[in-house]
């Protein structure tokens, strides 16, 4: 298996090169509506993807300028936000115009090919029953048919694009992207739990995570502890523990999950002065130089926070767990506007209203004055 996906994964992704010629312009396309033929409903999974939204306005419009100043590091974007070789307008090795690059591929992020072809042969996980082989002769079928392996069932073949290598970026001696070590060291790789089990769940190509509500509310148990307290006031505690999250929450620096606890008034807007609130999340810098604060939690640790004042004439106080999936990059984008985008100035507009779009409230508990129960 190892060997496979370090042959798989070698980066660059090597081009295509011509189809066979028995190929039909169907079978030689790299389009995922292509796929989609076919498998229709990985296709619809896919398109509500972060995969497919891996070069999103947010990365599109930052290599706008990168691509001149710095294509190299550009292009080292695109090894995981656009993969193929035919999504980079440079070659990697020259920074010459690349003659294989497909403008309309570029934009697609991680499409059906980048996981599942290489030079024009299709590859893909053994069938449910766990069979390899295929009855029918491979010169029969679609594409050629396809090479089956049980690499694809694994954590390690999500591994190049969602952890660093041993000396790649660190800040406090603690890689930057570290999820597969994060999952190795966790309960859930002893017990043989795969990340495809949880962001692929029954094959589905819908890699939910830290933007989807209800893949956040399986991750985690969330409760408020009531406690003594006298006629009039409040004591409690908002308690989040990682139970269902295979890595640490939030595994990246880019998402922040805000533990809240406030008194409301009758219409249940917040009082001002009663906010109290606990942050969870890997915070740094813009410049990603220092890291400010790791809070985060480990598979089976937990955080609280501790509520406790009178209710004075409060209708109720409420708990409630925020999530910030794009915390970073709302204040990465307003930045870099302010400072000027240059031509990606557009791109990134976009991408700072989808980030502050983005959060969302996961849980939410009221408790009322004992009078008004």
């Amino acid at each position: 298996m190892e060997s496979f996906v370090a042959r798989h994964w070698r980066m660059p992704l090597a081009p295509q090169g011509p189809p066979p010629a028995r190929f039909s312009a169907l079978e030689a396309s790299l389009a995922p509506e292509a796929c989609g033929t076919c498998h229709p409903a990985q296709l619809a999974d896919w398109r509500t993807s972060t995969h497919a939204r891996a070069m999103g306005p947010g990365v599109a419009g930052q290599l706008v300028e990168m691509l001149t100043t710095d294509p190299r590091g550009a292009l080292a974007c695109q090894h995981c936000h656009a993969p193929l070789a035919e999504q980079a307008p440079l070659r990697r090795d020259t920074l010459a115009a690349n003659p294989d690059f497909d403008e309309a591929l570029r934009g697609r992020g991680i499409p059906c090919a980048a996981c599942h072809v290489r030079g024009h042969e299709r590859f893909g996980p053994p069938r449910r029953d766990g069979s390899l082989a295929s009855a029918a002769p491979r010169e029969t079928l679609p594409h050629g048919g396809v090479t089956r392996t049980a690499a694809y069932l694994k954590s390690e073949f999500c591994r190049d694009c969602h952890q660093f290598a041993p000396d790649g970026y660190a800040l406090e001696g603690k890689l930057l992207e570290n999820t597969y070590n994060e999952w190795k060291a966790s309960r859930f790789a002893a017990a043989g739990v795969q990340c495809q089990d949880c962001h692929m769940p029954d094959r589905r190509h819908l890699w939910r995570g830290i933007h989807d509500p209800e893949m956040v509310r399986r991750g985690l148990s969330m409760s408020v502890v009531e406690e003594p307290a006298g006629v009039g006031r409040v004591a409690a505690r908002l308690i989040v523990e990682s139970t269902g999250v295979g890595h640490r929450f939030p595994t990246y620096v880019t998402p922040i999950v805000v533990l809240r606890a406030e008194l409301v008034d009758a219409t249940g807007r917040p009082i001002a002065g009663t906010r109290e609130e606990r942050r969870i999340g890997r915070e740094v810098t813009l410049d990603l130089e220092r890291e400010l604060a790791d809070t985060r939690l480990a598979p089976g640790e937990r955080a609280e926070l501790s509520y406790g004042r009178a209710y004075e004439g409060a209708a109720a106080a409420r708990f409630s767990v925020v999530v910030y999936p794009d915390a970073f990059y709302t204040a990465f984008y307003d930045t870099l506007l302010r400072q000027g985008a240059g031509r990606g100035e557009p791109d990134i507009r976009a991408a700072l209203e989808d980030a502050r779009r983005s959060a969302f409230v996961v849980y939410e508990s009221t408790i009322r004055p004992r009078s008004a129960r």
